[in-house]
């Protein structure tokens, strides 16, 4: 039985993805086929500012650029390819070429100096397929979903609406089991009913929509934000619903940041990535860590399973 063919995104040249690609390659190999978007001269260039071998099965799927690999630096092309990368990942996804994507980290400062009018891998995803994608990090002990992204503090509850978080609540319930949820409040204390504003309100009124459709209570909250992630709650609960980015990323960094991989779920192909940004400062240094993308290709081979 053939192993599933997964296209690696290779992601900023700059950055680790490629040390990480090249040094879990052997291990990986043994439980599916990863395929490589980037060209042979820039994986060379790679190569030799790693000062190591390429495999021989290292399988390319031929990205076209050409530019000078510069560690650490945050630079047009380097954003530039890796958008092209991702983007023939995703192709070889709708041709049924690979049966998933995984993602090396992007620097979001080089796509806007390219002119990519993206925050991200998920919001590329979601103009993409015209679909409402949901963020979820974490690992099999703890997942966070995120209902507003990268979008500034000041604008969280500007965009948290009832219907839009009841929509999104019922989206994450069609991609996960059965399994209680705990959502998080906006406001310190969830509002305390309304002292600490009314924006906790909606999320009440959110929940007990989502849950009166789908006819059980999945959804539990709105948690007060500052005791969720407790070891009572963490006891009771895998699933969690975070209002705005750091609320529910910075306790789970704090957690599981080594293992943690990025899961974009409600779209028509599988993309996992690696929980962690570019990491500029130690790239071509020899000293990444490549857990959280062997789990994201572990994440990716069990959700090809339940498709």
């Amino acid at each position: 039985m053939s192993k599933p063919t997964i296209a690696i995104s290779i992601g900023d040249l700059n950055g680790v993805g490629i040390e990480i690609a090249l040094k879990a390659h052997q291990e990986i190999t043994k439980i599916c086929s990863p395929l490589y978007c980037i060209n042979a001269t820039l994986l060379e260039q790679a190569s030799k500012l790693l000062n190591t071998q390429i495999p021989s099965d290292f399988t390319l799927y031929d990205v076209e650029g050409d530019f000078t690999i510069v560690p650490g630096k945050i630079d047009t092309q380097s954003g530039r390819y890796s958008y092209d990368s991702f983007i023939n990942a995703i192709k070889l996804c709708e041709i049924d070429k690979a049966q998933a994507v995984v993602t090396m980290p992007i620097h979001k400062e080089a796509w806007m100096m390219a002119g990519l009018d993206y925050k991200g891998h998920t919001d590329l995803l979601r103009q993409h397929f015209d679909a409402e994608a949901i963020m979820m990090l974490g690992c099999p002990e703890m997942y966070v979903a995120l209902v507003t992204e990268h979008i500034p503090l000041k604008d969280v509850t500007k965009v948290v609406k009832y219907k839009m978080l009841k929509s999104f609540l019922l989206d994450f319930a069609k991609n996960i089991k059965q399994e209680k949820v705990a959502v998080l409040g906006i406001n310190p204390h969830a509002g305390d009913n309304g002292v600490l504003g009314d924006e906790d309100m909606r999320v009440t009124k959110a929940i007990k929509s989502a849950n009166k459709h789908l006819g059980f209570e999945q959804f539990v909250g709105p948690i007060v934000p500052d005791v969720a992630f407790t070891p009572h709650f963490r006891q009771n609960f895998r699933y969690f619903v975070a209002m705005y980015h750091d609320q529910g990323l910075g306790p789970l960094k704090a957690l599981h940041f080594d293992e943690s991989v990025n899961i974009s779920l409600n779209l028509p192909i599988v993309r996992t990535s690696v929980d962690h940004g570019t990491a500029f400062d130690i790239a071509y240094k020899n000293r990444v860590k490549t857990l959280s993308y062997k789990n994201a290709i572990r994440s990716a081979l069990e959700l090809i399973k339940n498709i």
